[in-house]
């Protein structure tokens, strides 16, 4: 089997034996690094200090909300999140506000 590297180097089952077979025998080539760790959790939304904005609405607009985001395979806030920049972006567009 052929396998196509992102930088477009085709590399087959023998050639990635012979790599490992060398990297068992030899190591890896350099030096050892350093390893950035991440924090444990979720990344950041934003660098920004988040706020919580709640409000109200119908049970029945909550079900259609989470019909849709169930069927786009995100979450209820994700979804929220990105609404609410789609129109922020159109009313300062149509106020030339930006």
């Amino acid at each position: 089997m052929e396998y196509k590297l992102s930088n477009g180097t085709v590399l087959t089952d023998e050639d990635i034996e012979r790599l490992a077979e060398d990297i068992e025998k030899n190591g890896l080539p350099g030096k050892p690094g350093k390893f950035i760790i991440a924090p444990p959790g979720r990344p950041r939304l934003s660098e920004e200090e988040l706020v919580t904005v709640a409000f109200k609405i119908p049970r029945s607009q909550r079900d259609k909300l989470d019909d849709v985001v169930d069927a786009l395979g995100k979450k209820r806030s994700e979804f929220l999140r990105d609404a609410l920049e789609a129109a922020l972006e159109r009313e300062l567009a149509a106020r030339s506000i930006a």
